[in-house]
């Protein structure tokens, strides 16, 4: 009798035949429909070698036609031409399709960023119900596979491993995962831009952020409109300048970024050589966020703006959606369930709001480190309104889900606006035991979450819970430069 995760009447639990995947394909006849159909996505420039090693294994595992590489095609136009061709099968009254297509799950493999454009493009398509995501940790970060239990270092890429990986998929749990919108908003600048410099000046190879059309709904007259949408996080200041540095690197000398490891030893340098561990520049006040920004938060939906001062030693500020930030880390930690009127509560990853963190240095990052450990908690609100005004420099930093840019800051009285809203949530698939947890079943998949409970001293502001609704949707660019995605 064949082991249960080996063997060939294993991996006919994933297989999908060619003929629901193919247009105008020979129908095939299906002795069982498959209990766990999947479709891969790997970045096959990811992770120096593993990404194309792990292209080549799934292939021989599975039907050539379920895996695709990002390199090749993009996941939109794959999705929407498998679906397309599920719906007239299903009309047709094929039972296996409509079978694959309620059960179909969905593994994408590459960095953060990668992850989070499967995740947007899904979210885009506006399914009745989406695939749920298993995300494949191949980047350096892989913040989005750690927080639903799929780990942070790099797999193995032989068949043995990547059938464990695939039984794990087959017993993973679906829950659903907010999504958040970024509009950013300037006035015409008279002298210089001040769009988005992505490192190096190359063009904008940000996931799913990049300037609205003269036609489009969201584009305002005298104003450069910029938006884009993010799973994991939205941070400016210290940490982003590092990712800058770090991105900027990577691109003019690739052959030093050949695996994990030694790209996240490169990280920790960079974080030494700007001088974050300094006490001169913790003592600067000119990168202190409040010399130059200015904080807007809603705390209920439809409810007012009102002004959140920022603490004036807080030089890096993280909007975070998931329990996992910069390899790992849960800069809010776990405040106490049992809330008292003023208090913070445990996040969660579909409550339709997002928490707000501030650092004042590196040396207050590495707070991190310790068992219950976690940075100055700002505020939990539905939506973020940052107002960026003239100041002692003339340029910050900022990052979506990995990805940073540089932003030139105003020289005269007018102002550059970022605001974060609730998008929707699409479904993303979860091992037990993750660190993230769902409004609706607090304590699942999890159960130690009483241990990881902290007094906090430094709360000072309340968010009521209120269910948010979806803003318009974010588009994709038609052309990514999926390589520079970490």
């Amino acid at each position: 009798m064949a082991h249960s995760n080996s063997g060939e009447d294993f991996l006919n639990n994933f297989k999908i035949p060619k003929y629901v995947l193919v247009p105008k394909s020979e129908s095939e006849k299906v002795p069982d429909v498959p209990q766990c159909p999947v479709l891969v996505f790997i970045n096959s420039r990811s992770g120096g070698q593993l990404g194309g090693d792990l292209l080549v294994t799934y292939r021989s595992l599975l039907n050539e036609t379920q895996v695709f590489d990002l390199e090749e095609e993009t996941p939109d136009k794959v999705l929407s031409r498998i679906y397309a061709n599920l719906e007239k099968l299903k009309q047709n009254g094929d039972e296996v399709a409509t079978k694959i297509q309620e059960k179909l799950r969905i593994i994408v493999a590459g960095g953060d960023g990668t992850a989070g454009w499967l995740l947007g493009v899904v979210s885009d398509l506006k399914l009745s119900h989406s695939p749920p995501i298993a995300t494949v940790p191949l980047g350096t970060g892989n913040n989005l596979p750690f927080a639903f239990g799929w780990g942070k270092k790099n797999p193995g890429t032989d068949p043995q491993s990547v059938k464990s990986f695939l039984n794990e998929v087959k017993k993973a749990k679906e829950m659903k995962i907010d999504s958040w919108h970024l509009l950013m908003r300037m006035k015409t600048p008279k002298d210089g831009p001040l769009d988005p410099i992505a490192p190096l000046e190359l063009p904008h190879s940000l996931h799913a952020f990049g300037r609205v059309s003269d036609t489009n709904e969201l584009s305002v007259e005298g104003y450069h409109t910029f938006r884009g949408g993010f799973w994991n996080y939205f941070s400016m200041g210290m940490d982003a300048q590092v990712s800058y540095a770090f991105h900027t690197e990577r691109k003019l000398h690739p052959e030093k970024f050949k695996n994990q490891l030694s790209n996240q030893s490169t990280y920790a340098k960079i974080t030494r050589s700007q001088g974050w561990f300094s006490s001169s520049l913790s003592q600067s006040s000119s990168r202190n966020i409040n010399q130059f920004a200015k904080l807007m938060i809603m705390k209920n939906h439809g409810g007012q703006w009102e002004e959140l001062q920022i603490p004036p030693s807080i030089k890096s500020i993280v909007c975070l959606n998931l329990p996992s930030f910069s390899g790992g880390f849960n800069p809010w930690g776990m405040p106490s369930r049992r809330r008292h009127k003023g208090e913070f509560t445990p996040p969660h990853v579909d409550d339709g709001r997002i928490e707000v963190v501030g650092f004042r240095d590196a040396w207050h990052g590495l707070v991190l480190l310790a068992p219950k450990g976690h940075g100055t908690r700002l505020t939990q609100a539905h939506r973020i309104r940052f107002l960026f005004h003239k100041g002692a420099i003339d340029h910050t930093y900022m990052r979506i889900d990995g990805e940073p840019w540089k932003q030139p800051l105003p020289v005269d009285d007018e102002t550059v606006m970022v605001e974060i809203s609730h998008l929707r949530q699409v479904n993303i698939l979860a091992r037990h035991g993750c660190r993230s947890k769902s409004i609706n079943n607090p304590v699942s998949p999890t159960s130690h979450e009483a241990d990881e409970e902290d007094s906090d001293e430094e709360a000072h502001e309340s968010a009521e819970y209120r269910k948010f609704g979806a803003a318009d949707t974010f588009k994709l660019p038609e052309e990514i430069d999926i390589s520079q995605l970490s």
